[in-house]
């Protein structure tokens, strides 16, 4: 389960950045100690999905917090699969009338996106930080969970609610969803850094970055060779 600490670390963040970027709304109870999803706020007439800028893809810590992270993270065997399933991650949701996570993160990571009354994006420029390709077409791209929903639960999801689950399949508050080519979403599938990392080398910094501060917020467990490639990827920070 996640520490009462932890979850005094992701509340605080969330109401931040939900005062900021989002509409009041009431928010619906999770089990503790999961961090809250941002609410949805009531459904509104159909036009632009944002009124304001969406929100900004989270910057994961520095180099140097995400090296006091790593050091901190538990080094165990892989959980077995059984029982996995994604339907235990429940995504995508509502976040914000009626677009749902994958819409929002589109509309973030997106340049001059445009969306349609139901919040799909119909036009715009993506950049894959991956592999370093452009896109124009929303549909050529898809949203990568930063730690995958399988590796998730080899580390230590598998013993989380469903709720729990819910949170971290679509957390916008922390770096763990990223808008990539569909094409290097699935090279990496749910393999760990040791086992994939982005063919754009200079996202390496970013990525390890991100990856650590996700496995720490969330108490996920690490390999030693998972461990070792973190290390060396966020070595590429000084470069």
């Amino acid at each position: 389960m996640l520490t009462n600490a932890w979850w005094r670390r992701a509340a605080t963040t969330t109401a931040l950045i939900i005062a900021a970027v989002l509409p009041a709304a009431s928010t619906t109870a999770i089990a503790d100690p999961a961090p809250r999803p941002a609410p949805a706020p009531a459904a509104r007439p159909a036009a632009t999905a944002f009124d304001a800028a969406p929100p900004k893809l989270p910057e994961p810590p520095s180099a140097a917090v995400a090296r006091a992270e790593l050091a901190t993270l538990h080094v165990a065997a892989p959980h077995s699969m059984n029982g996995y399933s994604r339907a235990k991650f429940p995504h995508w949701i509502k976040q914000h009338g009626e677009c749902d996570t994958r819409e929002v993160v589109l509309a973030r990571d997106g340049e001059d996106v445009k969306q349609d009354e139901k919040c799909r994006a119909i036009s715009g420029t993506w950049f894959s930080e991956y592999d370093a390709k452009v896109f124009h077409v929303s549909g050529q791209l898809d949203i990568d969970h930063v730690v995958p929903l399988a590796n998730a639960w080899r580390s230590g999801a598998d013993e989380w609610t469903t709720p729990e689950r819910r949170t971290f399949a679509n957390d916008l508050v922390h770096s763990q969803l990223i808008a990539v080519s569909a094409s290097s979403n699935r090279q990496k599938g749910d393999q760990s850094p040791d086992q994939w990392a982005p063919p754009r080398h200079a996202y390496w910094c970013t990525y390890a970055r991100a990856w650590t501060d996700v496995k720490h917020l969330y108490h996920l467990n690490i390999t030693e060779p998972e461990k070792a490639k973190l290390s060396a990827m966020l070595d590429t920070c000084e470069q």
